[in-house]
């Protein structure tokens, strides 16, 4: 797994060419999707498709998410986002609020967020204990363990942009009055704790990076190549996966 300092962020796509990868990466995810919920080929229900979304605030998540599903039938994948825990979710073990969406045989679920955020912001921040989220590195490999023995392909992407770019995105949300929403207190926040999360992300990229359940790190400064990247990957994991 390659440290972030180590991820080439200059990697960039032309529009055209973005455009042509993307296309073809997005028709391949639909036959393979198709396959996967027994619409085609032999009719057979395949497994599980898990795919989680992590990384800095601003970093294409959301835009990355929205082409990935966007050639899917929406009755064929769940969505799902994750902020902090309610009152009631932190009465219980904090895995247990994602079991609810994760997909069965057929299905497919995409994560933005997850339960890393426990040893990511819950640990920065505070909110979990120090002996709770070092505990939370080897409850997540188990849980993750389990849901890939029983068959779960399970994607984990972090995405990953510079200081530079992510200042230049959170000004260009503060300028724009549709998306002004999207950028709070918090997120300037967590900008200045950078250095405080960056040892965290580490961490987590070197603790829970399994070959059942591995990391791709995408370098996202250039959105175009960020997004075709995501839905190559995905397919290309399927391709292991599911093809001959």
């Amino acid at each position: 797994m390659a440290r972030l300092d180590k991820v080439d962020l200059s990697k960039t796509l032309s529009k055209k060419k973005a455009e042509e990868r993307l296309a073809a990466a997005q028709q391949k995810l639909l036959r393979q999707r198709l396959t996967l919920g027994g619409q085609t080929g032999a009719g057979k229900l395949g497994p599980p498709l898990c795919i989680v979304f992590e990384g800095w605030d601003a970093s294409g998540k959301g835009g990355a998410i929205k082409r990935l599903v966007a050639p899917l039938d929406p009755r064929h994948v769940r969505v799902s986002q994750f902020a902090a825990p309610t009152y009631d979710e932190k009465r219980h073990h904090f895995l247990q609020r994602f079991w609810k969406v994760l997909p069965g045989w057929g299905g497919m679920a995409v994560l933005d967020r997850s339960w890393y955020g426990r040893v990511l912001v819950e640990r920065v921040e505070g909110f979990a204990t120090k002996e709770q989220w070092r505990r939370a590195y080897q409850e997540i490999e188990e849980f993750e363990r389990t849901l890939t023995a029983e068959g779960m392909i399970l994607i984990k992407f972090w995405m990953h942009v510079s200081m530079e770019e992510q200042l230049r995105r959170f000004e260009d949300r503060r300028k724009d009055p549709l998306r002004a929403w999207k950028l709070t207190d918090e997120d300037w926040r967590n900008r200045e704790k950078r250095p405080d999360y960056e040892a965290a992300v580490e961490e987590m990229l070197e603790r829970t990076d399994r070959p059942n359940a591995p990391w791709s790190v995408i370098a996202g400064d250039d959105k175009r190549y960020a997004r075709a990247k995501v839905i190559e990957r995905v397919c290309h994991t399927l391709e292991k996966k599911i093809e001959p």
